[in-house]
């Protein structure tokens, strides 16, 4: 035993047969703890302990909800989400955690993050996980949604001057709000939340309610409509109501992924004579009109640097221990008292 924990160690001082509890998604909004079995830690890995996670309200509240096809893969691009979303399977993918045994360049004690399911223990190739030294832990678990955020400001290309609406204020609406400001456009949210809108005004955007939202479009373009919708609520409905804000040529970017949820959309002779477009974003690939310049790496490293400069405190209203995992989904699945993103504490 070692801190409590289940460990038998080896010869080398490696562990040996460790146990682990991790969050398993066995049916649609219900998930259970279920012991794992962590591999042995070889060369150039480490195991770390968890102490804050972050559930993610979009692809991981619709696995949590069963809206996505049971033969979809996990994530083809995270080395930690093997397998399908057939249950039951483990799913998340912002750990923050201490290294407690290494047989890599990291040192014991150091706080790092990984892209791993909701876990308190995990072995991990130390290349795939990042130092946060510096970083308040519970607001690092906001990271992917940064980098979220960043590759919707990339795919919307806004240019300076513009007017983008961004439709939903939860935490990667929020954020592609405040980055698209940054570069230059003016932002508008939408939200039907007081709490998110309060929220939103915290970093600075402004957001209004759904029913005020057309003639607040109409006041900032003369009449014109905006250039650009970001589409980030989760509601397919959404983005049906919001091609009617958008200008002659204007663009619909959709960030969010409805799952198995169709999206009706009016595509009549307003859409078509004011030649609109639909586009989607979508973080785990880069646009290869992008990939000339920019690689995976240089944009997690403006991704981390941009989440040391945002306020994200203010973003992580909620937290749950750990073993009310299934508490906190509810809570997520209810937009509970304003919650925005929620974290689970394993400490």
């Amino acid at each position: 035993m070692r801190d409590g924990k289940r460990f038998a160690w080896t010869g080398e001082g490696y562990p040996a047969a460790v146990k682990a509890r991790a969050v398993h998604f066995v049916a649609p909004r219900r998930v259970e703890l279920r012991e794992v079995e962590l591999p042995q830690l070889s060369e150039g890995h480490v195991l770390v302990a968890t102490e804050w996670s972050g559930i993610s309200s979009g692809t991981e509240l619709l696995a949590y909800r069963g809206e996505v096809d049971p033969g979809l893969p996990l994530d083809e691009t995270l080395g930690a989400l093997g397998g399908t979303f057939t249950y039951p399977f483990r799913y998340g993918y912002s750990a923050v955690g201490r290294v407690v045994r290494t047989a890599g360049p990291l040192r014991e004690g150091q706080l790092v993050f990984a892209f791993h399911p909701h876990q308190d223990r995990f072995v991990a190739d130390a290349r795939e996980v990042t130092p946060v030294d510096g970083l308040d832990p519970r607001a690092a678990t906001l990271y992917p949604l940064v980098e979220t955020a960043l590759q919707v400001c990339h795919d919307a290309a806004a240019r300076l001057g513009e007017v983008v609406v961004v439709v939903g204020m939860g935490a990667v609406g929020i954020l592609a709000a405040a980055l698209l400001a940054r570069a230059g456009a003016v932002v508008l949210g939408t939200e039907p939340e007081p709490a998110r809108r309060a929220a939103a005004a915290g970093v600075g955007v402004r957001a209004v309610a759904p029913d005020e939202v057309a003639g607040a479009v109409a006041a900032a373009t003369a009449g014109r409509g905006a250039d650009l919708v970001v589409e980030a609520s989760g509601n397919p409905q959404a983005l049906a109501s919001s091609l009617g804000l958008l200008a002659h040529e204007g663009t619909a970017l959709v960030c969010s992924w409805y799952g198995t949820r169709p999206a009706s959309l009016p595509l009549g002779a307003a859409f078509h004579r004011r030649r609109l477009t639909i586009r989607s974003s979508q973080v785990s690939t880069l646009p290869a009109a992008l990939t000339a310049r920019w690689d995976r790496g240089r944009r997690a490293a403006l991704a981390w640097r941009l989440a040391r400069e945002l306020p994200l405190g203010g973003l992580a209203t909620h937290e749950f221990p750990f073993e009310r995992a299934g508490e906190a989904y509810a809570s997520v699945d209810a937009k509970q008292d304003g919650l925005i993103h929620a974290t689970l504490r394993y400490r």
